[in-house]
Formats: structure tokens, C-alpha cells, sequence
């Protein structure tokens, strides 16, 4: 069978990475891919917006699933557009992807679920949000309600962050669109996790639970990212708390979903604090994360394309996904001034040295090639996944492999699962 891929980041090499391993599947395309997505299957120069051309490329090669995980396309609506043109493919729809567009949808949804989640309000305008902040006090955090590449969250630890934050969203448009309203809710304190369940409108199976290192410097500090590097499975996180979880957040909220009228399809992801109190969710994700897709895809031992499949067809019931024993890992190297500015362009080498050392595949995903040169072509530049018997060893081997890789300004965090060891 022949599958079309949207998409071009870390987790798109991943997936195209798991999904070549598979014995029933035909031509890999990507689209529009990267330099590591080229060297498994063909990609495509199709952006992942261009939904027309997409599923006119998809009917005309006669493209068994598409595969979308990427926020911006589901959002909008490309798995409604292929539906309705009778093509198959693997994603929620525009109403079911509502849960990470709208952070305020979402927010109303947990409430009328009894989901545990922040206390919150929704703001349209600077001054009665900034009003509301003053009457709450600090820290609070404040959120671009849509889109934001992960970028769109401030946790304020002071009222003069709090305007900044503000003024920065409402007022500045830095966001865009995706800053039409902000949702203020209270800090939570406690460890993060990233829990994901694989859907098929009515069944959903659980993955183990990682952990995303969200901000671009060491200690949890500075601006939010699309990820730096994490880990799976979370050793702190046992089996009863799992079950917990899916009890208390996966399985309410796909009800409340299924109760709307939305049938979720494809991979709802749950960023959760595990406060004193319980686990409460910060947001919802209707795809996978992106480091976390790197890790989960080196621990995976099913098929993925049958996983896929299932969850398109709605056929999940009776199906289990297998796991290696283990851990796996993975740093992202970043370009010098991610999240703000940097350059493009810049020759990187090391990748294949990194590769021989055991454990260790490095996921592509912002480089394009220069002929057979690699070079930087985004913010998060590479993944350097790893895999080991034990946390320490499959981390010994990423940063390891980190090190030899090389460019211009490179950077990335040296704390990944520190915390865990």
C-alpha cells in the first residue's frame, strides 16, 4: 500500500522512519519532507496547506492512507477535505482538532466534563484581561487561545510579565490570529508529562508516558519552545496512575467530544501537571508531540501503519500495541536564537558519526539538502533519539551523539531526564 505523509519537521521523519519498517507498505511519499525523509521515500514539493493539490497527488498515485500529525493542517481541515473526496487518511477533523486550535474550547469542554484542569477565564481585550490578572495576582500564566508553535504561552511570575504577556498577545499580534483571545488561568505547580492515546471514534489505546522539556534553556527557564528533547517512559509515573489518567482525562474528555457529536480520530495528547492534588491538564494536543513521536517511535515494536489504519478505520477494538523493554530519548539541536531569530543555511556534519554509536538514529527536521549536504533550513534543526536498558545509558549515548554532531551556533540542552536520574 502507498502512503502520502504531510508534513516536513522531526516527528514526520520519525513516523516516515517506523512506517518504512513496515512490510506492507508500497512508495513512501513525504510532502514536502526534509534531508532525512529523502533517503526513505520520495518527497513531494506539496506544502502541507495546499490541501487541493495534496489529495489531487493522493487520488492521482492511488494513495492508500494519508497521514497528517501536524497542528496547522488538521486545524484547518484537510482530513474533511479528503473525506469528503472519498480518500483515506488518518487524522481528527477540523471539529475534533477544536481541542488544540481553541484553547478556550477546550477549557469549556474540560469544565462541563469535570475534567481536572486550571481555574480560567477568557479574555478578548488588554484591559479587563490585564484587570483580571491584577485581581488574581502572581504567578499566573497566560496562553494565546490558538496556534502558536508551542510559543504562545507565558508563565508570569510577576504583574509586569503579566502585561508584557498581554500587551505582546492582544495588543502587538505577535501571534496572529492565534492571539484573537487569551486564556489566564492559574500556575500549577508540579512536574510536566505528555500522555497520548491512539483513537478511533470509539476505542483508544494508551501509550506509555513521556516527558517534553518545553523551555529553550537548562532549569525549566526562558521563552517556550515546540519541544527540546524528551524522554519515555517516565519512571516516577506508575500503572495506577496511568489508569487514573485515562479515567479521569482521556476517557471524559472523548465522551464529552462523542456527546457534541465530534468522533475523534487519530491522537489526542494531553499535556498534563502533576500537582499535589492529582493530575490536571494544561492543554490538549490533537496530534503527536513532536520529540515525543521520535522517542515513541524507537520503543515501538508494532506495525505502525496497521496502528494507523485501525485508528482511520475505526477498527482499534481487539488491537494492542507492543513496546520494547527499556527507555529512549531524544535531544533536539537547535539553531543559535531559537525561538527568536536565526540563520538558515549553515553546512552540518557529524550526522553519520552520530549514527554508529549504538542506540542512536538522528531524526531530521528543520534542514533541507545541498546536494548531498545537509544543511540547517529551521529553528529545531535536528533529534538525536537513543535508545538503552536504562535512562542513563540511552542518554549517555544521545548526548554522545549530540556532541559530534556539527554547525554554525548549534544548540540544545544538556538536562534532558536529569530529573528523572
Amino acid at each position: 500500500m502507498d502512503v502520502l505523509l504531510v508534513g516536513g519537521g522531526g516527528r514526520e521523519h520519525s513516523l516516515a522512519w517506523k512506517l518504512a519498517q513496515s512490510p506492507q507498505i508500497g512508495k513512501l511519499y513525504i510532502a514536502p519532507g526534509n534531508g532525512g525523509t529523502a533517503r526513505l521515500g520520495e518527497n513531494v514539493p506539496i506544502g502541507a496547506m495546499e490541501f487541493e493539490k495534496l489529495a489531487d497527488f493522493a487520488a492521482e498515485k492511488n494513495v492508500g492512507l494519508t497521514v497528517c500529525s501536524m497542528d496547522d493542517p488538521l486545524a484547518a481541515g484537510i482530513v474533511d477535505l479528503f473525506r469528503e473526496r472519498g480518500l483515506r487518511i488518518w487524522g481528527p477533523s477540523k471539529s475534533a482538532a477544536r481541542v488544540e486550535s481553541s484553547k478556550a474550547f477546550a477549557k469549556q469542554l474540560m469544565s462541563d466534563a469535570k475534567v481536572p484542569t486550571a481555574a480560567f477565564k477568557v479574555f478578548t481585550a488588554y484591559a479587563p484581561a490585564l484587570g483580571y490578572v491584577r485581581r488574581q495576582g502572581v504567578p499566573i500564566v497566560i496562553k494565546a487561545s490558538g496556534l502558536a508553535l508551542g510559543k504562545g504561552v507565558y508563565v508570569c511570575k510577576t504583574v509586569e510579565e503579566a502585561e508584557a504577556a498581554l500587551k505582546e498577545i492582544l495588543v502587538d499580534r505577535v501571534h496572529n490570529d492565534a492571539g484573537s483571545e487569551v486564556v489566564i488561568e492559574e500556575f500549577l505547580d508540579g512536574p510536566e508529562i505528555s500522555i497520548h492515546a491512539l483513537c478511533d471514534g470509539s476505542t483508544h489505546l494508551m501509550f506509555p508516558p513521556s516527558q517534553d522539556h518545553k523551555t529553550i534553556f537548562e532549569g525549566n527557564e526562558g521563552p517556550m519552545t515546540g519541544g527540546m528533547g524528551t524522554y519515555v517512559p517516565v519512571p516516577w509515573v506508575d500503572e495506577d496512575a496511568m489508569s487514573g489518567i485515562e479515567a479521569q482525562v482521556v476517557g471524559p474528555t472523548l465522551d464529552a467530544l462523542g456527546r457534541s457529536g465530534v468522533q475523534f480520530t487519530g491522537l489526542l495528547y494531553p499535556g498534563l501537571k502533576m500537582t499535589a492534588e492529582g493530575p490536571k491538564v494544561l492543554e490538549f494536543n490533537a496530534r503527536f508531540g513532536d520529540p515525543e513521536c521520535q522517542a515513541y517511535m524507537r520503543l515501538m515494536k508494532s506495525d505502525l501503519l496497521e496502528l494507523l489504519e485501525a485508528s482511520a478505520d475505526g477498527t482499534l477494538d481487539g488491537v494492542r500495541i507492543e513496546w520494547q523493554s527499556g527507555f529512549a530519548v531524544n535531544i533536539v539541536i537547535a539553531s543559535g536564537g531559537y525561538p527568536g531569530e536565526y540563520k538558515k543555511g549553515l553546512p552540518i556534519t557529524g550526522i553519520e558519526e552520530a549514527e554508529k554509536i549504538s542506540g542512536v538514529v538522528v531524526f531530521h527536521a528543520g534542514t533541507r539538502l545541498e546536494g548531498d549536504v545537509p544543511v540547517t533550513n529551521g529553528g529545531r534543526v535536528l533529534g538525536v533519539s537513543a535508545v538503552g536498558r536504562t535512562l542513563k545509558e540511552a542518554l549517555d549515548s544521545a548526548y554522545k551523539a549530540a556532541d559530534t554532531i556539527q554547525f554554525e551556533g548549534k544548540y540544545f540542552r544538556r538536562d534532558i531526564g536529569a530529573g528523572a536520574l
